[in-house]
């Protein structure tokens, strides 16, 4: 943990020397900031430079969730070292939702902001990313936790033949990762974006975070081929990153044999061509159905891939497109991508499970075998779906009723919850819908709604570990 202490202070000097030949209004917090982290991590370094460094699982527990929550925690020092008289449950608010990528906000006026804060933020949610990949990849299937697990025997006959080492990998998924950034940032740029501009979202699309620089988010620049681009850089974000490195590897068509990017696809192309016909039938005036299509796709994928980008407020756009953009709050992307919420894979495995019980009522004695993605699937990956669900729905109950006890609607409340736990960015209605912030809201929520992103970031299920007692008792 020390050692990521150190390798975040030096992320922490990167919105100053990106700044060099401008100003960096906040280049004391910055530098203070990094002092502070970097002298944390020397410290933890020399005290533990001759412990042992075996992790059992019971260990790597405790590693994961609190390496999350002190990173959200130390990353919000420059926001509450600035000059912008931002609180610290503000900061940590801002931090935490960089961090875990999802694009909830409690700043306005993002238009004439410091730059070198819009960057810290671009920058937090790009490390976020990154390590999300590899916790997807390398931690929780270690602790048998989380989507990756149905992909481990596929991970480990490939990674015996073609890659020998889980450092090649891990290399192998910080080139993928870098190359996609590269290939964002310069695409929006010869686009039309300012540099600043195509830098910071071509950070934040990659890693389906969802900071802009504007308040006005995407609809700043007004362009269908910007909206287009965006699309595809969260689509590539939320795709699984190790498939790459496959596909990098000569291991060629594996991408689109996976039955989850398959869906996924099939599920962003399809509902915006039928929100698309929705808002032109319900329409009172003009409608180009390009353009709509365009604008449609453009917030369903920010959406479905938990970016939370906004072109303009899609929650006005009727009762059904309402309707609609909350329950694909929960979809999210693929395992083993920078997305959020509940994963493709987890319906598909559901509607696996349901076949199964329709068949079984119609013939008892039938022996039958559940295939994923060519594999069977085992008993033990089916409870740990089943588990997940219900312990993510107890949650957004909870979260739910704490946010209207302290006086919130039911729609602030409900999607407030929804969106925190599924790392989607915006909620709904009038205060945090996409043409909203999290200004308002009290601090108490604002602590809540902070922990519940940390809490869907880790997959939940590792946080109830660390929390229940009997984790502690030996």
């Amino acid at each position: 943990m020390s050692v990521m202490f150190v390798l975040l202070s030096i992320f922490m000097t990167l919105p100053v020397f990106l700044l060099a030949g401008s100003v960096a209004p906040n280049a004391q917090a910055f530098a203070e900031s990094a002092a502070i982290v970097c002298g944390l991590g020397v410290l933890g370094i020399v005290a533990t430079y001759r412990q042992p460094r075996d992790l059992k699982p019971r260990f790597m527990f405790v590693l994961t969730v609190s390496s999350w929550f002190l990173i959200a925690l130390l990353s919000a020092l420059p926001f509450y070292l600035s000059d912008n008289g931002i609180s610290m449950v503000d900061a940590f608010f801002e931090g935490t939702s960089g961090i875990t990528t999802t694009g909830a906000t409690v700043m306005t006026g993002l238009d004439t902001m410091d730059p070198d804060l819009l960057l810290w933020r671009s920058i937090l949610q790009w490390i976020g990313g990154i390590g999300i990949i590899g916790m997807f990849v390398a931690v929780l299937p270690f602790l048998r936790v989380g989507g990756m697990r149905l992909f481990a025997t596929e991970s480990s006959e490939w990674t015996d033949k073609a890659l020998p080492r889980m450092k090649t990998l891990s290399r192998g998924l910080l080139v993928v990762y870098v190359f996609f950034s590269i290939v964002a940032v310069l695409t929006y740029w010869m686009s039309g974006m300012s540099l600043f501009d195509a830098f910071n979202h071509g950070l934040t699309s990659i890693a389906t975070g969802g900071f802009s620089t504007s308040d006005s988010s995407m609809g700043k620049f007004d362009s269908d081929l910007i909206l287009l681009q965006a699309s595809l850089f969260m689509m590539i974000g939320s795709m699984p990153f190790f498939l790459f490195v496959r596909e990098m590897h000569g291991q060629h068509g594996v991408l689109f044999r996976d039955q989850q990017v398959r869906l996924f696809v099939t599920i962003l192309l399809v509902i915006p061509a039928l929100l698309t016909l929705y808002r032109w039938y319900v329409s009172t005036g003009d409608f180009d159905p390009l353009h709509g299509y365009v604008v449609t796709l453009f917030n369903v994928t920010s959406v479905v891939t938990t970016t939370g980008y906004a072109s303009e407020d899609y929650s006005a756009w009727g009762p059904l497109a309402f309707v609609l953009f909350f329950f694909l709050m929960f979809v999210g992307g693929c395992s083993g991508s920078t997305a959020g919420g509940m994963k493709i894979f987890r319906f598909q495995l559901s509607l696996i499970v349901l076949r199964e019980q329709l068949m079984r009522l119609l013939h008892p004695r039938a022996v039958l075998t559940r295939n994923y993605n060519g594999r069977a699937v085992s008993d033990e990956i089916i409870s740990s779906m089943i588990a997940y669900t219900f312990i993510f729905l107890l949650c957004l109950l909870i979260i739910t009723v704490a946010l209207a006890a302290l006086q919130l609607d039911f729609i602030t409340s409900l999607s407030g919850a929804l969106t925190a736990l599924t790392n989607v960015g915006p909620g709904l209605g009038a205060i945090i819908g996409p043409a909203g912030t999290f200004q308002s809201l009290p601090e108490a929520a604002k602590w809540i709604l902070a922990v519940g992103m940390l809490m869907g970031r880790l997959e939940i299920l590792s946080v109830v570990i660390v929390l229940s007692p009997g984790f502690w008792r030996s």
